[in-house]
């Protein structure tokens, strides 16, 4: 009989066990050599009609210090922003269930009290210092390519962080940084038409920090799938 050590998908299906949103790093950079290996990774990332619409800007040293300066003076004087794809219209339901059980867990592990609403702020504050990340990858789309070039996109971070994972990288998807695409057309050069899908700050975790101990749930597949057979 098969274990699941013996199928063919171990390796990935350890990778997806792996990955989570690391939330604290250590300050060393990541060497050149390892990036441009997951770069090379995700790059096999499916899209429609082979278009592969993304292009990342990656700011690291000096370059991300600046970046993060900008987006915390930003957020300190503008908490909404304006995202190039705009925000979701509502969480209800079952989303509101699972957006606010992520929250609590990451409260809990901090030792945050439900309602402190002042450590809610600070702790999204951590969103805009990148959670002092040694890299950032800021994910855009060409603009004329709408949704079905976001939805590449979204594909493409999805790869990335599972080859970041696979070379001993810790990453954490950013959409928060994505509300003010203003700053980052700025402070990293990107062309006006180039639209914002979100950030990944990526380095080596800091495995004893305690925002990295929890991990968060996920729904049975009968929770997503409908089977249609007949």
């Amino acid at each position: 009989m098969q274990t699941p050590a013996d199928r063919s998908d171990a390796q990935l299906e350890q990778w997806l066990r792996a990955r989570y949103s690391c939330r604290a790093f250590r300050p060393e950079p990541v060497p050149r050599e390892t990036i441009e290996r997951i770069l090379e990774l995700a790059q096999r990332t499916a899209s429609w009609c082979n278009c592969q619409p993304w292009q990342l800007a990656i700011a690291s040293g000096a370059g991300m210090e600046r970046v993060r300066t900008a987006l915390a003076a930003h957020h300190a004087q503008d908490v909404q922003g304006k995202r190039d794809f705009g925000d979701p219209s509502a969480y209800e339901g079952v989303y509101l269930e699972r957006r606010r059980e992520s929250g609590y867990q990451l409260y809990e592990a901090l030792g945050i009290a439900r309602g402190d609403r002042k450590a809610y702020e600070r702790q999204a504050a951590r969103n805009f210092v990148l959670f002092d990340a040694p890299h950032l990858a800021v994910v855009t789309s060409p603009a004329e390519l709408g949704a079905y070039g976001a939805i590449d996109c979204g594909g493409y971070v999805s790869t990335f962080m599972l080859a970041a994972r696979a070379n001993g990288v810790a990453c954490i998807a950013q959409a928060a940084i994505a509300q003010y695409p203003d700053v980052l057309r700025r402070e990293l050069g990107l062309a006006d038409n180039q639209l914002v899908v979100c950030g990944i700050s990526f380095g080596y975790e800091d495995s004893n920090h305690p925002v990295n101990q929890y991990r968060t749930r996920r729904a049975p597949t009968s929770e997503a799938v409908s089977w249609i057979d007949a």
